[in-house]
């Protein structure tokens, strides 16, 4: 059973960019009321796709540089990524069906 876990800057290359998998990045903050309304249905989807997505967090407080490699200016902004490259982007809480199926477009 999958899990979201939290990944730091220096981390993000190995497990998110290096991914043998889809990746599902949360940029998010703890002062950020709507990332902890979405952080459920991120746990849920970590849960439903198991081995085949991994679902992580990164809180732009801590680890500024990825979210501005990566222009991040609202939260929460979640980022699919594959085979190294964003493939899809959503920002603001997005409904879990909808995720759902932006996420399904990019398994294989």
């Amino acid at each position: 059973m999958g899990q979201t876990q939290a990944v730091t800057d220096s981390e993000f290359e190995a497990e998110v960019l290096n991914s043998d998998k889809p990746v599902l990045v949360d940029f998010w903050a703890e002062w950020c009321g709507p990332c902890k309304a979405i952080a459920p249905t991120l746990d849920e989807l970590a849960a439903d796709y198991g081995d085949r997505l991994k679902v992580v967090k990164v809180d732009i407080d801590e680890n500024q540089e990825m979210a501005q490699q990566f222009g991040i200016r609202s939260i929460p902004q979640l980022l699919v990524f594959k085979d190294g490259n964003e493939v899809d982007r959503m920002v603001g809480v997005v409904p879990k069906k909808q995720l759902s199926e932006k996420i399904d477009t990019h398994l294989s």
